[in-house]
Order: C-alpha cells, then sequence, then structure tokens
C-alpha cells in the first residue's frame, strides 16, 4: 500500500478525487531525512446542525419566507398600494403580511435556537488531551487533527481516533457503537502492536510517529491507512491499520479503564457528521396544493381585473360617460397616456379584488399547526411511564402529512426490538429445558432451576446434558465485567445473586451464557488463558483455551479449542442450523431439527451446538493448520477459511438453543395496523439477515404464507444481478397482471403474499449507474419488484444506504409520502431524508429524536400517531383550505359584479372596516377552531378500524374536483347575494320613513348575508360540537352586529361623521330585509345540504357509513332509555 494511492471520497452522491492524509502524532515534526514535513490544514472539531446564524437570520428567513407564493404576491400588492392611488388603504394587506412574517420567523427561529444548544452542548464538551507529558482538558471543539486524547471508560468518542494503546494487557479496547450504527453490542479494538505498551502520558509523549490514511469518506466499516513510526532507526516501522484500529465519533468506551489515541479526522469530517443528511426545508403535500390553487386563484383575479379594465374603456368611449358635467378631469389627467391609465386601472382593480386570495389563510394554518401541535405533546396515552416522558414535536410544518403516509421505513434493533436478548430454551438430544422464571428477582436454586418438559435422559443423556451446558460455557468471546469484589472473589454467586456483568460483540451470546447460570452452569471469567465455570455443585472447572475459530458471516459459526484439567482436547461449535448439521455424524439430528424448525417459526433466534474430541496428534495437527493460514501474507483469509473448513467436521451434535429479542410492546400490532390502512411497511436495518427474517416474521411483517423473494449477495455470487432481477419480476408479475391495485393491499388471502429481502452490497450494484446502456433500468425493475411485495427487508445497510432507499421510493413516479422512524444516530440520514422523520427515545442516545419532525417514546405510539392524529389533522387542515378559498370567493365575486353597476369607477361595495375585518374578525375564529378540535369519528373507531385512513390517502380531500366544487358554490353563494338583495329591493322598497335605501346600505345588506352564510356553513360541516364551537360560532355572528352597530355610530356616537353613520340600524329598521336576510341564506344553504344528502344516500364513503351508523345507534339508544323512562313510569 503506498501513500501515493489515490482514494475515492463518496459522500452525498458526489464523486473527487483526492490525495491520502498525512497525521503527525502529537504535531511533532517526523526526523530530518526522512520525509518532507508539510502540515494541512484540516476543520475543527466544531459540529453544526443548525440553519441559520445570529448575522445571516433575517435575509436568509426573509428570502425562504418570501420564495412562498403568497407571501411574495402580498408584499407586491403591499407596493403597488403604497405607490398609485388605490380604492383601500396599504394597511390592509401590509397589516396581515406583517403578522405572518413575524410569527413564522419568531416559531423558525425558536426551533433554531434550541438546535444551536444542542450543538454548543457537544461542542462545549470537555476532552482530555495529552501536551508535553501532561493531560490538558479543553473543550471538544478545539481539538484539532493530530491531537492525542486521553478517553476513559463510559465516556463518548469526541471524534474519530486511531487507538494507540489501552490500560488492558493485550492492547484491546471494548466499544459500543449504539448511537453509529444501531447495535447495542459490545465490539473489540485493537491497539497498534508497537504503540501499545505506552501507558502513561510521558511515554505516548514520546512516540514520534506519522499516520497515512485515506481522506474521510462515509463508509463506517471501511478504512485504509499505516503508521510509520520512527525509531533510533533510520527507516521507519510501517504498519498497516485498518477499521479494527479505527474508534468513530460517537461510540462509548467500554469496560476498558482509559485509552490513549491520536484524532484522524475531527468535526464535519468524521464517519458520523458525513453521514448526516443536510436538513433541509420540509414542505407537506397541502402546502403543495394550497400553492397550487393559489396559482389558480391569481389567475381568476387577473382575468377579473383585466375585464374590468377593459369594459371601463369600452364604458367611457361615450364622452358623457367619461367625462360627466359633475367630474371633470384635471389638465394632468387629460395629458397621462392611456396605456398608463390603463395600467393604473388594472392595478386598481387588483388591489380592489385582492382580497380573494386571503393573506389570513397562512396566518390561520400557521396558528393551526403551531397549537395543533400541542395535542400531540398533551396526549396521555402517548406517554411513558418508563421514560417518564410523552411525545414531543419538533416540526409542527408537517402535522397534516402524518394523514398521508404510503410507506413506512422503519429501523429493527431498539425501535421494533427492546434490543434485550433473553434466552427462552434450549433442547438436548430431544429434551427441551426451560429456564425457571425468576420470582422476585431470586432464581430459584439447584434442581429446581430446571423444567423438564420431556421425559428425563438417561445416564448417558446427563453426559451429554452436562457437556451441552459446557460447550455453551465455552464456546463464546464473552468478557466478564466485576461489579462488586471481595478478595478477588465474586460476592453473590453463592448468594444466588448476580453481581457481575456480562458483555461480548454479540448480544445472543450473553444471552445464552445467562441462561447457561439460570442452568445451573456459571462462567466465571478467563483468566491467563483459562476459563473458569461453576458447575451445579458448586465446583470450579478449570478448562484451558487454546485457540478461538471466530465467527464470521460466511460460515456462520464459531468454535474454540479448549483443554480439561484432566487433559482431554474439546473442540466445541455453535452456529446456524444450516452451517451446522452438514458437519455433523452422529447424534439425535432430526428431534433437533424438528424443534429448531418449531422455534424458527415463533421468530425465535436459534444455534446449534456440535463438538468433537481431538486427540494430542489432532490438536497438533490443527494448531500447524491454523498457525500456518494466519501467519500467510498474501489471501490471509482464503486460507485461514479453509483451514476452518478441514478442522470443523465430523462433529456430535449435542443439541440446540432459542433465544428472543423481545419485540416491543405492541410491536406486531402496530404494524399489522399499518399494513390495513394501506401503507407498505420497509425495515431497514445493519444487522443479519437471519436475525432481521426473524423479527420480521415475529413482527407479521412477514406472515405464514408470504414466499419470501431473496436479492441478496449469496444470489448474486450464484447467478448475475441481470438475471436475478429479471427472474423476480417476472415471478411477482406473473402473480399480480391479473390483479387489481386494491387486491395488492395483502389483506386478501387468495394470492400470493410476496416479501423482498435484499442486502446493502446489492442495494449498491442496482443503485449503480451502469457504463452500459441495459443497466440503467435497473433501479425501474427493482421499484416494480418492491411495487409488488407487501414487505421488504433491507439488511447490512449503511446508514447513508437508508437514505438512498427513502430517496429512491420519494423519486419514483407515484411521488408517495414517506415516512421514518429509528431510535439511533445511524438512523438520522433517513428520518432526514423521509417527508416526515420520526425519532424514538431509545437506549441509543437522543440523535434520532433531536434531528426528527417528531420523537415518540415506543414503537406502538406510532399507531395513534398516524391513525389518530394523522387522520384528524388532515381532515381539519383541508376543511381549512377550502373553505378559506370559498368564503373568499363568496367575499369578492359580489364586488366584481357591482362594478357593472357602478361604471367600473373601482367604488367598493363594503365599507373600508368590513373589507379589512372580515378574514381577520368575523370569519376567522370560527374555522380556526373547526381546525384544532373537529372529530369527525370517534378517536376509538379510527384506532378500531385502520381501513379509514385509506379514505383520506393520496390527498384524497384537495383534489381538484372537490377544489372546484366549493369554488362554484362560492360563486353560486356570490350570485345568490348581489342579485338576492338587487332585485328584493329594485326600486321599491322604502323604509319607515320614505327613505330610500343608498348604496351603504345595499352594501352591508349584502355583507350581512354573506357574514351568516359562512359561518352557518361552518357549523353545517361540524360534526363535533362542544361549548367552545357553539361560543365561538354565535359569538363571531353577535361579534359582527354589536361592531357594526358601533360602527355605524348607534352605540359610540363620536363615529357620527363617517360614510356608516345609522347604515346598519337604518337596514335593520326595515321589515323586508329581515326576510331578505333569512331568505338569501337559506337559498344559498341549500344546494350544499342537498348535494350532502344524495352523495350520503347514494355514494356512501366508508367514513359516512360509520357517522351514519353512529348517528343511528344514537337515536336507539335515546329511544330505548325513553320508552324505560315511559314504562317505569306507567309501573308507577
Amino acid at each position: 500500500c503506498t501513500c501515493a494511492m489515490c482514494f475515492t471520497l463518496i459522500c452525498a452522491g458526489e464523486e473527487n478525487w483526492v490525495d491520502s492524509r498525512t497525521v503527525y502524532i502529537g504535531h511533532k515534526e517526523p526526523p530530518p531525512g526522512a520525509e518532507a514535513y508539510i502540515p494541512q490544514r484540516f476543520p475543527d472539531n466544531r459540529i453544526v446542525s443548525s440553519k441559520y446564524t445570529f448575522w445571516n437570520f433575517v435575509p436568509k428567513n426573509l428570502f425562504e419566507q418570501f420564495r412562498r407564493i403568497a407571501n411574495f404576491y402580498f408584499l407586491i400588492i403591499f407596493l403597488v398600494q403604497l405607490i398609485i392611488d388605490t380604492p383601500t388603504s396599504p394597511i390592509t394587506s401590509g397589516l396581515p403580511l406583517f403578522f405572518v412574517i413575524t410569527v413564522t420567523a419568531i416559531k423558525q427561529g425558536y426551533e433554531d435556537w434550541l438546535r444551536h444548544k444542542a450543538d454548543n452542548s457537544i461542542n462545549q464538551c470537555p476532552v482530555h488531551i495529552i501536551q508535553h507529558g501532561k493531560v490538558v482538558r479543553k473543550q471538544s471543539r478545539k481539538l484539532r487533527v493530530g491531537d492525542v486524547v486521553r478517553v476513559k471508560e463510559d465516556e463518548t468518542f469526541p471524534c474519530d481516533l486511531i487507538l494507540l494503546s489501552s490500560s488492558r494487557d493485550d492492547g484491546t479496547c471494548f466499544v459500543t457503537t449504539a448511537s453509529l450504527d444501531g447495535e447495542s453490542s459490545h465490539k473489540t479494538y485493537y491497539a497498534v502492536q508497537d504503540t501499545k505498551a505506552f501507558n502513561t502520558e510521558e511515554e505516548v509523549d514520546t512516540l514520534h510517529a506519522t499516520i497515512e490514511c485515506e481522506q474521510p469518506q462515509p463508509d463506517l466499516y471501511k478504512f485504509v491507512g499505516r503508521i510509520n513510526i520512527y525509531l533510533d532507526r533510520d527507516e521507519p516501522i510501517a504498519r498497516p491499520l485498518g477499521s479494527e484500529n479505527l474508534l468513530l465519533r460517537g461510540a462509548t468506551l467500554k469496560n476498558t479503564e482509559c485509552i490513549y489515541a491520536v484524532a484522524i479526522y475531527t468535526g464535519m469530517e468524521t464517519k458520523m457528521a458525513l453521514n448526516y443528511q443536510s436538513k433541509s426545508q420540509k414542505r407537506s403535500a397541502v402546502e403543495k396544493s394550497m400553492n397550487a390553487y393559489l396559482i389558480v386563484y391569481l389567475c381568476i383575479l387577473i382575468s377579473k381585473a383585466l375585464i374590468n379594465t377593459v369594459l371601463k374603456y369600452v364604458w367611457q368611449a361615450d364622452p358623457n360617460r367619461d367625462e360627466p358635467w359633475y367630474n371633470e378631469k384635471t389638465e394632468t389627467e387629460r395629458q397621462r397616456h392611456i396605456l398608463i391609465r390603463a395600467f393604473t386601472d388594472f392595478l386598481a382593480f387588483m388591489v380592489l379584488f385582492n382580497y380573494i386570495i386571503p393573506v389570513s389563510m397562512y396566518v390561520t394554518v400557521e396558528m393551526q399547526k403551531f397549537l395543533g401541535s400541542y395535542f400531540i405533546t398533551w396526549d396521555d396515552e402517548m406517554f411513558d411511564e418508563e421514560l417518564g416522558e410523552g411525545a414531543l414535536v419538533n416540526t409542527s410544518d408537517l402535522n397534516e402529512e402524518l394523514g398521508q403516509v404510503e410507506y413506512v421505513f422503519t429501523d429493527k434493533t431498539g425501535t421494533l426490538t427492546e434490543n434485550n436478548m433473553e434466552f427462552i430454551e434450549c433442547c438436548v438430544d430431544g429434551h427441551v429445558y426451560v429456564p425457571h422464571a425468576i420470582c422476585n428477582g431470586q432464581i430459584m436454586p439447584g434442581a429446581a432451576s430446571m423444567d423438564m418438559i420431556d421425559s428425563s435422559p438417561g445416564p448417558g443423556g446427563r453426559e451429554h446434558e452436562e457437556l451441552f451446558f459446557r460447550a455453551l460455557c465455552l464456546c463464546h468471546t464473552v468478557q466478564v465485567k466485576e461489579e462488586e469484589t471481595v478478595d478477588g472473589i465474586k460476592r453473590g454467586i453463592h448468594q444466588g445473586k448476580a453481581t457481575s456483568v456480562y458483555i461480548s460483540s454479540s448480544p445472543d451470546e450473553v444471552a445464552l451464557v445467562e441462561g447457561m447460570k439460570r442452568l445451573g452452569f456459571t462462567y466465571l471469567r478467563l483468566k491467563d488463558s483459562h476459563m473458569e465455570i461453576q458447575n451445579r455443585d458448586d465446583e470450579i472447572e478449570r478448562f484451558e483455551l487454546l485457540e478461538v475459530l471466530n465467527f464470521d458471516s460466511v460460515r456462520r459459526r464459531m468454535s474454540v479449542i479448549v483443554k480439561s484439567s484432566t487433559g482431554e482436547y474439546y473442540l466445541f461449535c455453535k452456529g446456524a442450523d444450516s452451517a451446522v448439521f452438514p458437519r455433523v455424524i452422529s447424534g439425535k439430528v432430526e428431534q433437533v431439527r424438528a424443534r429448531v424448525e418449531h422455534n424458527a417459526v415463533e421468530g425465535l433466534r436459534t444455534l446449534c451446538v456440535a463438538y468433537k474430541k481431538l486427540s494430542p496428534a489432532e490438536y497438533e495437527e490443527v494448531c500447524h493448520q491454523l498457525s500456518s493460514a494466519k501467519l500467510a501474507l498474501q489471501d490471509r483469509e482464503k486460507k485461514l477459511a479453509e483451514a476452518y473448513d478441514s478442522i470443523e467436521r465430523d462433529f456430535i451434535l449435542l443439541g440446540a438453543t432459542a433465544v428472543e429479542d423481545r419485540l416491543q410492546d405492541k410491536a406486531a400490532d402496530t404494524i399489522e395496523s399499518l399494513h390495513k390502512a394501506g401503507m407498505k411497511v420497509w425495515v431497514l436495518t445493519g444487522d443479519k439477515m437471519e436475525t432481521a427474517a426473524a423479527t420480521c416474521y415475529a413482527s407479521k411483517l412477514f406472515r405464514r404464507n408470504t414466499q419470501i423473494l431473496e436479492l441478496t449477495t449469496k444470489r448474486t455470487e450464484e447467478q448475475n444481478l441481470h438475471d436475478v432481477l429479471f427472474d423476480l419480476s417476472r415471478t411477482v408479475l406473473r402473480q399480480h397482471g391479473s390483479m387489481t391495485r386494491e387486491t395488492l393491499s395483502g389483506l386478501s388471502n387468495e394470492y400470493h403474499d410476496y416479501g423482498l429481502i435484499i442486502d446493502g452490497a446489492t442495494l449498491s450494484a442496482v443503485l449503480k449507474p451502469s457504463q452500459e446502456g441495459s443497466g440503467g433500468n435497473y433501479k425501474e425493475i427493482f421499484l416494480e419488484i418492491c411495487r409488488n411485495c407487501s414487505a421488504v427487508l433491507c439488511c447490512r445497510m449503511a446508514p447513508l444506504q437508508k437514505a438512498q432507499i427513502v430517496k429512491l421510493i420519494k423519486a419514483s413516479k407515484e411521488h408517495p409520502i414517506t415516512l421514518a422512524i429509528g431510535d439511533g444516530a445511524n438512523d438520522v440520514s433517513m428520518i432526514l431524508e423521509a417527508h416526515v422523520g420520526i425519532g424514538i427515545m431509545g437506549k441509543e442516545g437522543r440523535q434520532a429524536a433531536r434531528n426528527s419532525d417528531y420523537a415518540i417514546p415506543k414503537f406502538k405510539h406510532l399507531k395513534k400517531m398516524l391513525l389518530v392524529h394523522g387522520h384528524y389533522y388532515y381532515i381539519r387542515i383541508s376543511e381549512l383550505v377550502q373553505y378559506f378559498f370559498y368564503k373568499n370567493v363568496c367575499f369578492i365575486f359580489p364586488q366584481f359584479l357591482y362594478q357593472f353597476f357602478c361604471g367600473f369607477s373601482q367604488q367598493p361595495l363594503y365599507d373600508t372596516a368590513y373589507l379589512t375585518l372580515y378574514n381577520i374578525s368575523f370569519t376567522s375564529l370560527p374555522i380556526l377552531l373547526y381546525s384544532l378540535m373537529e372529530q369527525h369519528i370517534n378517536m376509538d373507531i379510527l384506532k378500531r378500524d385502520p381501513s379509514l385512513y385509506r379514505d383520506i390517502a393520496k390527498n384524497s380531500l384537495l383534489r381538484w374536483p372537490i377544489f372546484i366544487y366549493w369554488t362554484f358554490l362560492g360563486v353560486f353563494d356570490a350570485v345568490v347575494f348581489f342579485f338576492g338583495a338587487f332585485f328584493l329591493f329594485d326600486n321599491t322598497t322604502f323604509t319607515s320613513n320614505g327613505q330610500m335605501f343608498g348604496n351603504w346600505t345595499f352594501g352591508t345588506l349584502v355583507f350581512t348575508v354573506l357574514v351568516f352564510t359562512v359561518t352557518l356553513k361552518l357549523a353545517l360541516d361540524t360534526h363535533y360540537w362542544t361549548w367552545i364551537n357553539h361560543f365561538v360560532i354565535w359569538g363571531s355572528l353577535l361579534f359582527y352586529i354589536i361592531f357594526s352597530l358601533l360602527w355605524g355610530g348607534i352605540i359610540w356616537p363620536f363615529l357620527n361623521y363617517q360614510r356608516m353613520y345609522y347604515v346598519f340600524m337604518q337596514m335593520l329598521s326595515s321589515g323586508p330585509a329581515w326576510l331578505s336576510i333569512i331568505l338569501l341564506v337559506v337559498v344559498s344553504l341549500l344546494p350544499d345540504v342537498v348535494k350532502k344528502v344524495l352523495c350520503r344516500a347514494l355514494w356512501p364513503t366508508t367514513t359516512e357509513r360509520i357517522q351514519c351508523k353512529r348517528q343511528c345507534l344514537t337515536t336507539e339508544q335515546s329511544t330505548v332509555f325513553m320508552l324505560s323512562q315511559t314504562s317505569s313510569s306507567i309501573s308507577f
């Protein structure tokens, strides 16, 4: 490996060719003549997840806000009102716009301040650096590449480090990477051989070395480098560095007192930071619909203004109309060019009609989202007693998106499962052993700790049984951490209390060793290459550990060779059934196989245990094979695999074990509900395929009748990728070809249910753009296969691959709404990529919860979040949006019609106060309250019947036909208001004192009918009535009346100078006015009521059927109650 090598940095889809970097340990120059000293500039160790700074907040936030069509439009209208003489005041547009911008800026600023706070707490964390042989304490952000760092047990690594030495004699350290890849097991890392003896600050400070390594790249499992150590000799000693020497930022040191390591990647260049997706502004589907509707209404507005401008000049073609004797033009007006006059008139009409675009809708939507998000926070059912926390809302902009989810991407470990392995049973020669239940934390001692389900074994069986237990106590890589020791002997072992903790890179191994402890065989320690176990008779047995044949994913088994105190050599092996059964020559294979299959179907993780005795000569041969393979420099892995293969054969089968990774409470029920609601659930995990598949069966993601399709490295090695993909697509399309889309939901049992399993390596091959023309469509074939599978499992996924999968589905031709849920830092990229990101407050830190849009304590809370809260939010906001456009059409269309009767003179129909307050005061509170409180169906029914979620899928309530219906309803109502009032008072009606109605009285009459109609329309749409609804709906009508009396100078005589003086009172003093108000309100509301009744009777949706059923039940109950009351009074 030469340092001149080039490494490819692939980060977030960009490819750059860069050289390697040279790191000078402790910032010491190499000896003269060794190599050129070229100090390089590297970033500091600061982590940044915030979006704004103090200086750029105002310009950046304003830029983002004015990118919204509505905000930009209102800014233009406001400027027009300032520049030219318009019929209405600039305040009518400026004030609401200022309010919207300020509220949104405060909200976004507060959210970013919380992110700054979180960043600062990480960046100001103390770290210990070795300088001149002394330990110096610094803030994490001041750490530099090349600094030597001391890390103590249970501390988190501040950046990516190369391990130099450890407090353990063998130069190893144990690390948990839970926040990176979701695995909470202990992994072993190794110090550089030549530096592992440096155990003090002074010794570490004498180290003279440089590290050459690749530039940072996001793959967590890959690292290539070398260390050059300068001793007294001229030539440095070069040692290779791999991922086993690299400690990643975010991982935690365990069971090791302290380590010394050198920083090689810092800050935003650490692998953890490179796996972060940048936080972009997420916009909901409803907001996109709003913007589309806005453009339609903008076109309507422009066409209205154009029509009126053209008709104005047609009308003024007659000189008498253009310049009547009572309104002559000034000289400057006559000299102005007709085009300038026409353009000014066009802008004036735009301002007059601009209320059709509701600025207050955006204020109301912002308030609805902000206030509505508290319902999630306040939900007691989503509060977790164990954590003492409830759900959190980090972004309220996406509430309604929770009601539109089509794909759910979930992590496995810690999200679906509790990340807690539990030993369930073991089977020895067909006899099943189940550890006794723990009573009050005490394990029942002696023989009582064993439950014999089958008949007891004979004398030979007893020997096999003990050999099986010994095998599991010896065949593992578990470390013992002693919590309390007295005189070197663990307290509590003889009292039945465990005071020592087992830790391992595999949680399964810990569960097995703990299971053996409960069955009477306790693993004590590994000391001086001797493993000590305590048997049932409390005797200590010592075995010398000679060789460990480590587990690997290809062999899928591990073995140990031990020597007993009597001098016998044993080879114990444990592994997956498919890896052990073919190598067995005797033992009760059929009985054990039957039990293994039974447990696998139950979703338990199974392992088989076998052994063979070795003679001293055989052991010598094994030693020779292993040592020659280990010393090979070329093809070392291949030679080791061949050696293992020849050693691990001719076994005698002992039995099998079953371990359960406990599913989270109600995880299976939640997944089943999501399926019924029409969502597709994908599991994306870094875990092994077998483990992940077992969890998928247990969580009902895969059912018993699911046909599993594999797209894995194992299969693509046998057949090329192209053929495998086409085979799979033929399989699914043959079955689904004749099916309709509805039957693909996975609810029908009449057809094959397909489940797909894919691994990270194959996914990379599928997504990789091919040089040949034919390879480009792999992505499409893959998507087609996925579409026809009810569930997909992606295993061995790197964090960035999870995000790529989400991005792939988001970009597919249907553009579905995606949701990602996870609990570790390895899920952050996927959470940020999905339309909605949900973090679980799990055992793996708060990284996911902090970067998500919503955080929940447990996976089961997702059911209520989507099926209840999501459903309600979507129903509420879709009504809010449609209703706002409707009431503004009702409001401004009479103004348009009025221009035909006032010579297109831009005369407002309504008073300025009414124009300004219509959207702000008279009609805003009822719809805001509706959008916070409405429950069209009871909460329990939504949880019980997930299929109701399909009624609102694919933005169904904001589709174009519904939008057009609301618009036409608004136009119809506006025509009724205007012409109803016009014909009812056509030159005939006088008030009691003989006065005729003026234009302001006419406008007030139209406005009164308008306010009552739109408010009563909302009352008709409300299903869930509370005292607050009554108070707000009837209160807003009362407020309108009181305000009109006040504004008309009746209550407050000081206002008698203005044009509305006594107008309202004069209108109410006329009997026909009262009659016309009632008549016009009824006529306006009638078509909508008739349409609703007909649709419910002839084409009811599932939701409407349930509403009718509930009403019938309520009616029946009240009838029964009345009858029982009557019968009791008669009997009396």
